[in-house]
Order: C-alpha cells, then structure tokens, then sequence
C-alpha cells in the first residue's frame, strides 16, 4: 500500500463579473481568482485491496461516490486505465462549505494532481486541466493556481502577476442563498458591474 499526502487551498474571487447566461444554462464571467493559504489537508492510500472509501473530519460532507475527490479519483483511473486494487481518501476539511472559497473543488484538484504524480503519467497542466472541467467550471483552476484571470465558465485561465504577501479576514454567514438562486437574481436584476480590466491594471 501506498500513502500519499498533499494539500488543497481555498481560493477568492477577488472580482466577479457574471456577463449574462448562455444557451447551455451556464453563465459567461470575467473574474480575478486567487489561491489563499487556507487549506484542507488530503491523504490517499492506494492499493488497500479493499473496497474505495472517503472519510471526512467533518459533518455534512458527502463521503461516497457524490464527492469531488471519489468523483476525481474516478475520473483519473478510468481515463488513464489504472486499476490502484482499494482506494482510501481521508480530508481534514478546514475549508467552510458552501462559501464560495471552493473547497469541493481544490481537494478535486489536488486529487488529481496526486494520482497524477504516483502514477508517472506526467500529465501536463492543460490535460489536467481539461479533466478537471469536467468536474466543475472552478476546478482547472485549481490545476493552475496563483492570481488568474478566469473567462468563459471559469475554463479560460490566464496567469497574472502574483500578489505579494498579504491578510485577508474571512467572514461566513450562516446561510447564503444557493448559486443557481444568486446567478437568477442577477439575470433578472442590472446591478453595478465591477471593472475588471481597471483592477487588473490596478493589481500590476
């Protein structure tokens, strides 16, 4: 058996421009994404010879096969045809669910860019990336990682400089409105639109 550990942080969006709904239900965006130090803690242990499990140190967290990291796990070994004979992935969730900051997706991520590196596929970022998608519009992202511009869906990512050290206070309400209700007020309302060209030139 083999254990691996690694790492999956959170991430902000630092500026949101939902640009307006496409024909495929998704909505066009322009935003600055950044990878902050908060983080879950991952470990995979391949070859167990037993059935895949997912334990989570958290409540709430889905520890089947409706899980991010099992689904990317899946995704890896049935693209590639790797048979790892048991599988057991373990989270230390200390990314907050349901606040934006990504965390399904970042331990997706870093699932894949494990299994990516135990195996030797050398897999280049683009074709993680292109895996990933098909996670999640905000999982490439997490491929790429650092301060990037995020087009498209999500999927279109361009790396911009990376910003010195700074503090960040995050704070989470309670309970938020879902996405799918979020993205449905803005369709139906004309709020102010953040400028994203002026932060970016603003960033450099």
């Amino acid at each position: 058996m083999i254990t691996l550990k690694t790492c999956a942080h959170a991430k902000l969006n630092l500026t949101l421009d939902v640009l307006g709904k496409r024909d495929d239900g998704y909505h066009d965006l322009q935003s600055v994404m950044q990878t902050i130090s908060l983080r879950d803690d991952i470990e995979i242990d391949v070859g167990t010879g037993k059935p895949w499990v997912l334990r989570c140190d958290k409540e709430g967290i889905p520890c089947d096969e409706r899980n991010l990291a099992w689904k990317a796990a899946k995704l890896y070994c049935d693209t590639m045809k790797k048979d790892p004979d048991g599988l057991e992935i373990r989270i230390t969730k200390r990314i907050p669910s349901e606040a934006g900051l990504g965390g399904g997706s970042a331990d997706a991520a870093a699932v894949l860019v494990a299994l990516n590196k135990l195996y030797g596929t050398n897999l280049e970022d683009s074709k993680l990336e292109e895996m990933a998608l098909t996670l999640g519009a905000d999982v490439p992202f997490f491929i790429k990682g650092g301060t990037v511009r995020a087009e498209g869906i999500g999927e279109k990512l361009t790396s911009l400089k990376n910003f010195e050290e700074v503090y960040i206070i995050l704070a989470k309400a309670d309970k938020k409105p879902s996405t799918g209700e979020m993205y449905k007020r803005l369709d139906s309302e004309n709020p102010p639109k953040p400028r994203v060209d002026e932060f970016i030139n603003a960033l450099n």
